[in-house]
């Protein structure tokens, strides 16, 4: 049965489309992080994109993945970090972009057949993230505004960034560092307690989902959506918990459009949002990251893709595939140039307006990868 609408359809073959236009970038002969405006090969987007442009079945896009990984791990520094532009090694400080590299290689490893493809720099990743453990028990830590959000402060031990670590780390092997990460990820996180506890932990007390990130006394308690989609598709969360996370995001998300904080079908990146006059409120957020936009809750496609998935994942694949067909929405408007298909980078959670730049490459991946993910009722590289 066709799971799919004709509009989805014209989403996804627009979405190749994007792909193959910035495929080719003018650093080096990279791929673009966005078509208009972004030329730059930024690691991050780009390892997020990779499982996207490896779907794609173009054999160019392939190819320009593993010139990519290739960039990258010929620019990686000494002691085995990842910048974040793969053109330049003089780029760094990243907290995402090794667990990235370390996770789009083996993807690329997975399917290529290429088992020992790169060995050598991943390695050298995989020692580099050991050492960003601040007491060397695998759950690592990140200064704030280091990981995607350079506008939203997360401290310490961040759910986003050790997701990423949990899915890679069965890749290479490394089952019972996995089994210890998620034995402290789901532990309390340890504000609520006293410090007299124990190891900090991301769960939050009387709720399915995780905290964006815990420091000793320090924690955040809003809702990531991107983090807590990768808990779920790697594996942090057990499926009853991970059927709750959307349960609980779908709620809150109704409650936010009766508040008329939020339209369409698709959560945003973050809530409850940040406002002024809250303990976390910066008053750099008034020009930077208001709320409903940016990090403080705007609503992001390639976000939307992983939430798609993460509905595939939890067996609600009447509502992936509704999800889905919010997205071929979300991704029709542009903002700075006029087009038929926008895939723009985000968008305004109380309006629906696109704010960002247009044919963002990681929005046209990660559309092709939730359309795989409805399509086949799996989720590629996770489920394996």
């Amino acid at each position: 049965m066709n799971r799919t609408s004709p509009n989805v359809e014209a989403a996804r073959a627009a979405a190749i489309a994007v792909l193959e236009h910035n495929a080719d970038g003018p650093f080096a002969g990279l791929p673009r992080t966005a078509g208009f405006g972004y030329p730059e090969p930024y690691t991050r987007d780009l390892m997020i994109a990779l499982p996207g442009f490896l779907l794609t079945g173009n054999p160019h896009l392939r190819d320009q993945m593993r010139k990519t990984l290739q960039a990258l791990a010929d620019h990686q520094t000494r002691h085995g970090h990842i910048a974040s532009l793969a053109h330049d090694p003089e780029n760094l400080g990243a907290s995402d972009t090794t667990p990235l590299f370390l996770f789009g290689l083996a993807v690329f490893r997975r399917f290529t057949g290429e088992a020992e493809f790169l060995e050598s720099a991943a390695k050298k990743a995989v020692v580099w993230m050991r050492y960003q453990s601040p007491d060397d028990r695998v759950m690592v830590a990140h200064l704030p505004t280091t990981d995607w959000r350079d506008e939203h402060w997360v401290y310490g031990y961040g759910l986003y960034v050790n997701s990423l670590v949990h899915a890679y780390l069965p890749m290479y092997g490394l089952q019972a560092e996995a089994e210890q990460l998620s034995e402290l990820m789901n532990r309390l996180e340890i504000s609520e307690y006293g410090p007299a506890r124990g190891h900090e932990g991301l769960s939050v007390p009387n709720c399915p989902y995780y905290a964006a990130g815990s420091f000793k006394i320090y924690n955040d308690n809003r809702c990531d959506v991107l983090g807590n989609s990768l808990a779920i598709l790697s594996g942090v969360a057990s499926r009853s918990r991970a059927l709750s996370i959307v349960e609980f995001i779908e709620t809150r998300c109704e409650e936010l459009r009766e508040r008329k904080e939020l339209v369409g079908d698709l959560p945003p990146c973050f809530f409850p949002y940040m406002k002024p006059g809250d303990e976390d409120w910066r008053p750099r957020y008034a020009t930077y990251n208001q709320p409903g936009e940016y990090h403080n809750g705007g609503v992001w496609p390639f976000i939307s893709g992983f939430y798609v998935a993460a509905c595939v994942a939890v067996g609600r694949l009447d509502l992936a595939v509704r999800k889905l067909e919010a997205l071929a929405e979300l991704v029709r408007p542009w903002h700075e140039n006029e087009c038929t298909w926008g895939f723009n980078e985000q968008v305004r959670a109380q309006t629906g307006e696109p704010i960002g730049r247009d044919w963002q490459t990681w929005s046209a991946a990660m559309f092709v990868y939730a359309y795989e993910c409805v399509t086949t009722n799996s989720t590629p590289y996770f489920s394996d």
